[in-house]
């Protein structure tokens, strides 16, 4: 099987292209008020023309007030997090030469929960730019994190990635230590912590995507114009470097441009685990380690992955609706295990 879809990639994407479209479309079709299908493609092409000046008011229709004001704004931000967490984490698995990398693995995540925590605790409810202070400070903290993990990790002028992954062990622990004596100092406020932490697309707008998108969709295209170099550092950095290939500026572009795409994902949804995990592991498995295929299915694959999550985690206990974090860790989770009972038994 594996064979036949490395033979066939293209057809096999538009495949995959295709099974999205249409998860995307159940997806929309699906929740407290259930529309269907049809009638979600109908408003969809009806309305696409009139996107642009009709978002913020005008004759809509109730399909249509759902559709665009409440479950395409999250679908979308979740196909750009998912497209976004998985090439990320392909490109740390590759320059940290470690399959169990992942984008949170030099503790960006942990930086971006301190500084929400900040914000959450000490009630700052003040809006920067018509955005919480709250996604400010995650940004802030993310990026603070970035600059410390790899001063640390740097040795003089060449990047280390054994010194930068202690160092982000480190600083995450630090960070978590952090959060966690401010939260017991603070009990009242403890859940809404911990709600923000474990992830959630429900405050998705097209305002928020504005700002998403452009970060995360250019940090996506950058990475994927060094597919030829990620193929080589895989060889190791003698090899490499015999090649042309400097290693550190490597090294250093892929940190700092993924950092950028994990903060604006984090400061705006939570941490939501696992995407940028299992998706490069399933993609690299089915299609190869080669990265000029590897990150358009990684990037497809990781927002399908997304989007089912997010519809499980708004419908399965609907009104209610879960962390989008804990429903991928549930999903996530047991694979990963399987993944290394079947590595133990090979």
């Amino acid at each position: 099987m594996k064979d036949i879809i490395r033979k066939n990639k293209g057809k096999c994407f538009v495949i995959l292209i295709i099974a999205f479209v249409f998860l995307t479309m159940i997806a929309v079709s699906v929740g407290s008020a259930s529309i269907s299908v049809k009638d979600v493609f109908s408003t969809i092409f009806t309305r696409i023309p009139f996107i642009g000046n009709k978002l913020e008011g005008g004759s809509f229709n109730t399909h249509a007030l759902i559709i665009f004001k409440l479950r395409m704004p999250r679908i979308v931000m979740a196909t750009i997090v998912g497209m976004g967490l998985a090439v990320v984490g392909g490109s740390y698995q590759a320059v940290f030469k470690n399959p169990m990398a992942d984008p949170f693995i030099l503790g960006i995540s942990s930086g971006a929960a301190l500084g929400a925590t900040i914000s959450i605790l000490f009630d700052l409810k003040s809006s920067f730019f018509s955005f919480s202070l709250t996604t400010l400070f995650a940004f802030i903290g993310a990026m603070v994190t970035t600059f410390l993990v790899y001063t640390l990790g740097r040795v003089g002028r060449r990047v280390s990635t054994t010194n930068i992954l202690l160092s982000g062990v480190a600083i995450s622990f630090l960070m978590n230590a952090m959060q966690s004596t401010l939260m017991i100092m603070n009990e009242d406020k403890l859940e809404s912590v911990v709600f923000w932490t474990m992830g959630g697309l429900s405050t998705s707008s097209w305002k928020t995507i504005s700002i998403v998108a452009p970060c995360i969709i250019l940090g996506v295209i950058y990475l994927t114009m060094h597919s030829r170099d990620l193929d080589i550092i895989l060889t190791g950095d003698d090899t490499a470097k015999s090649l042309g290939v400097d290693t550190n500026k490597l090294v250093r572009r892929v940190i700092i441009v993924s950092s950028f795409i994990i903060a604006a994902s984090t400061a705006f949804n939570g941490i939501i685990g696992f995407v940028g995990l299992i998706i490069p592991h399933i993609i690299r498995m089915i299609i190869g380690p080669e990265h000029k295929y590897f990150f358009p299915f990684a990037a497809v694959g990781g927002a399908m992955f997304l989007v089912l999550a997010d519809t499980v985690a708004r419908t399965v206990a609907s009104p209610a609706e879960l962390p989008i974090g804990a429903v991928t860790a549930m999903i996530g989770a047991p694979y990963f295990i399987f993944l290394l009972n079947k590595h133990k038994k090979g």
